[in-house]
């Protein structure tokens, strides 16, 4: 078999040039203004680990994992909502969030086809915390998109160990992007996809909370920066020619917040991550499995109480659509910086996937009057 580097992401200098977010180059999305580090991790205590496997010319793949606060998770569980855009995908854990509204284990992202190794990983990280020695069931939360081009998916090199890395590993300060972790063999719109994050920061006078984003994009349709239609201009869209695969894939979506919501108004902010993805150019295809899973980071639910009935403040129906301007504006800068963000990478059985040219759409951008 094969043997293995797991490439930390300060060893791998194509990831570490010159590039910058499309903020950073003028482009500004929304009208809201986004957390400190424009990361998923700008909502306290939210943390993010990932590894990297790049070996040889055919493996390109990895894991990324989400950490929702930094105690015993499956203990202090958090409320939760998944929201399906379109069903061809492997979330599992999904119908437990579902019934009970809440998640107790990180959240992984990983390949189709290693899921199940992802889960195995993280069952194993859960039943080695401190408190959980009499646990004897686990939902553990793994998502995928399928990185089969770039990937010998079918070599299945994730193993256990990766994830356990990943989680270890996770932090609170910036988060890496394009072609690294669970986004490393990735393609979004015909480009090179990946990881990608952003967040919302809402003014005091409408809450002051944080929404944070992040992506792992591996989807088609029509690319659409800022509302400029790139992919039209630049000839490169679904179905241009002919019914193809060029639009197939996935997009696992994650939201964190502060804001107190139950899992019924998680779910519909879940829901508004998808107008988003809309925002992009995504169409959801049908070989495409477009999940959104959101979470709150107050109103922890304990495993185990002596109480009935439990009390919290929740955010009130009317105060919730500025939390859902700010997950649309969210997800669709965390797509575009996954794409700006990704570098052009050669793989399994000597396929190439190039990045976006980053010149050519500024210039777009400056034609259509949106760069700033």
């Amino acid at each position: 078999m094969k043997v293995l580097s797991i490439l930390l992401l300060s060893s791998l200098p194509y990831l570490v040039m010159a590039q910058q977010r499309p903020r950073e180059a003028g482009i500004k999305i929304g009208v809201l203004p986004t957390g400190a580090g424009n990361a998923i991790t700008d909502v306290e205590g939210v943390r993010v680990g990932q590894i990297t496997l790049y070996e040889g010319a055919d493996v390109r793949t990895g894991v990324t994992a989400i950490l929702q606060h930094g105690g015993n998770i499956f203990q202090q569980k958090v409320p939760a909502a998944v929201y399906v855009g379109n069903g061809f995908g492997k979330l599992t854990g999904s119908t437990q969030i579902e019934e009970l509204g809440t998640m107790e284990t990180p959240i992984v992202l990983t390949n189709t086809l290693s899921v199940p190794t992802a889960a195995d990983g993280l069952i194993d990280w859960t039943l080695g915390q401190g408190g959980n020695e009499n646990v004897r069931s686990v939902n553990a939360v793994v998502g995928e998109t399928n990185d089969g081009t770039l990937n010998d998916i079918r070599g299945r090199y994730i193993k256990k160990e990766h994830v356990l890395n990943a989680l270890a590993q996770a932090s609170d300060g910036k988060v890496e992007e394009g072609n690294v972790g669970a986004g490393t063999g990735t393609v979004c719109f015909g480009w090179k996809g990946g990881i990608g994050t952003s967040s919302r920061k809402l003014p005091q006078n409408l809450g002051g909370y944080t929404v944070g984003v992040l992506v792992q994009s591996n989807f088609g349709g029509v690319l659409q920066v800022d509302g400029v239609p790139v992919g039209e201009v630049l000839g490169k869209y679904a179905f241009k020619d002919n019914l193809d695969k060029s639009a197939a894939g996935s997009c696992m979506i994650v939201v964190a917040t502060d804001a107190p919501l139950d899992a019924r108004n998680l779910k519909r902010l879940a829901k508004r991550a998808m107008l988003g993805l809309g925002k992009t150019g995504g169409i959801a295809e049908n070989g495409s499995g477009d999940y959104v899973l959101a979470f709150s980071t107050v109103n922890r639910v304990l495993h185990e109480t002596q109480q009935a009935t439990s009390g919290a403040t929740l955010l009130h129906n009317d105060y919730v659509s500025p939390l859902f301007m700010a997950v649309i504006e969210a997800t669709e800068e965390a797509i575009i910086n996954s794409l700006f963000m990704a570098k052009t990478s050669t793989g399994f059985n000597g396929s190439k996937v190039e990045e976006l040219p980053e010149d050519q759409v500024l210039q777009i951008m400056k034609k259509y009057g949106r760069l700033n």
